[in-house]
């Protein structure tokens, strides 16, 4: 045996390096055997032979004792870890030459074709892009000119019906079932004794009269006990209306929808705005009605001059201002007008841009003028007028004794109600006031 020997009794080797990353080892191992002589030892053995005497056998036996010395060798272990602060590298290649390389510049240095094959192959994950710039695809003809809608779908039509169909591989025969027919799968026969069973006895008198029913009368009857489930929409509202049933449409009927109902657009409002405040001026006897509703070119200047000569006029009872542009400067203008005003009765502001404050200040000029029955300012530019100006128009009206209708959304409730309360109070005192006069 050789003096240099594996653990194995094989030669002793060396680890041949390995990649970057792993470990390096080499084993050197020694095996070395040293024969140590032992001592003699006698076994006696009694056996028995074949005419059955008993027979001593004596056996020695040398013992020798071999000493084994193993020397191992292992050099130190070098493992290599990549972290986050190690160099990566692309193909064996450091990158991190190229941190400090300006990414504007080179961009700046490719050509729109360059730029456009690198955008092809890039994929950028970012929600925020538009889907037109994250996909690779893009559509490089020019428009043929502005779009036509419909033409695109009357093109679109022409091109379906001139598309032939694509031919069937076995010719379509009617009644003939093409595949496997799809069977329902038997029912259990419980269930069907389950619901064998269940009747219900309405004596004879409602079996008569339910047998001997048509199915309108059976309609009629259950929307009077409010079975919508058993009836479409065009039946029910039938039978509460009192009206015939729809032609073709029993218990399997399909309801078709409504046709909406086509109303004509309001004409434009041909008021001459500039003759109007002249006869406000005038105190025209005949102008008891102004209405200058969704004129929106009416300036300022004009407003002005219609509201100054509001105190004036004593035959004017109904003015009506709705969307035509009012803001907080004009609507101040007319809450001082209308409180000199003798005949003005019915006033409507809606539909402009007054702020909650300076409706305040409407409703309080109300207080000073004791004609106005029915004022109205409600969509302005803010929905919500808050608890503070809702509480502050309560307080102007329960003080009112002369206002029978206002035209204002209040969200709060004790807003709502002390404000209806009052004005039906209101509405009760005159015409108690009217009915004595008249006795």
């Amino acid at each position: 045996m050789s003096d240099i020997e594996d653990v194995f009794g094989g030669s002793a080797e060396e680890t041949k390096p390995e990649p970057d990353g792993q470990s390096k080892t080499s084993v050197v191992t020694e095996h070395t055997e040293e024969v140590i002589p032992g001592e003699t030892e006698k076994m006696v053995t009694e056996t028995i032979d074949e005419d059955g005497d008993v027979v001593e056998e004596t056996t020695e036996v040398t013992r020798k004792t071999v000493k084994r010395t193993m020397k191992i060798t292992e050099t130190s272990a070098t493992t290599k870890t990549t972290t986050l602060t190690t160099p990566a590298k692309l193909y064996g290649k450091d990158l991190s030459e190229y941190d400090d390389v300006d990414v504007e510049s080179l961009l700046a240095q490719l050509s729109p074709e360059e730029i456009t094959i690198l955008a092809k192959e890039v994929d950028p994950d970012d929600n925020f892009l538009p889907p037109d710039q994250r996909n690779s695809y893009e559509c490089t003809k020019e428009a043929t000119g502005p779009l036509n809608r419909k033409q695109l779908i009357e093109h679109i039509n022409k091109q379906a019906i001139e598309t032939p169909d694509q031919p069937e591989f076995e010719p379509f025969v009617q009644g003939k079932v093409r595949g496997k027919k799809w069977v329902p799968p038997p029912r259990d026969a419980r269930d069907i004794e389950a619901e064998e069973q269940i009747a219900i006895d309405m004596g004879e008198e409602y079996e008569h009269a339910l047998n001997d029913a048509t199915q309108e009368e059976i309609i009629d009857l259950a929307a009077i006990l409010g079975f919508h489930s058993m009836m479409n929409q065009d039946q029910y509202h039938a039978s509460l209306l009192n009206k015939g049933q729809p032609v073709g449409l029993g218990w399997d009927g399909i309801t078709k929808s409504t046709q909406q109902k086509l109303f004509p657009m309001d004409p434009p409002n041909n008021t001459d705005v500039e003759e109007s405040i002249k006869r406000v001026k005038d105190d025209d006897s005949k102008l008891i009605d102004l209405n200058l509703n969704n004129i929106k070119n009416i300036s300022d200047e004009k407003l002005e001059q219609l509201f100054a000569a509001l105190p004036q006029n004593e035959h004017l009872e109904v003015l009506s201002l709705t969307n035509v542009g009012l803001t907080d400067k004009t609507a101040l203008l007319l809450a001082a007008a209308i409180e000199k005003s003798k005949t003005l009765r019915v006033l409507n502001v809606e539909t402009n841009f007054i702020s909650p404050p300076v409706i305040v200040k409407l409703v309080q000029a109300l207080l000073k003028c004791h004609t106005i029955e029915e004022f109205r300012a409600s969509n302005q530019r803010s929905a919500v007028l808050g608890n503070k100006i809702e509480m502050e128009i309560t307080d102007l009206v329960e003080k009112n004794s002369s206002l029978l209708r206002l035209g204002l959304h209040l969200e709060f409730n004790d807003a709502r109600h002390r404000v209806a309360a009052h004005l039906q109070r209101n509405i009760d005192r005159i015409r108690v006031k009217r009915l004595n006069q008249r006795k």
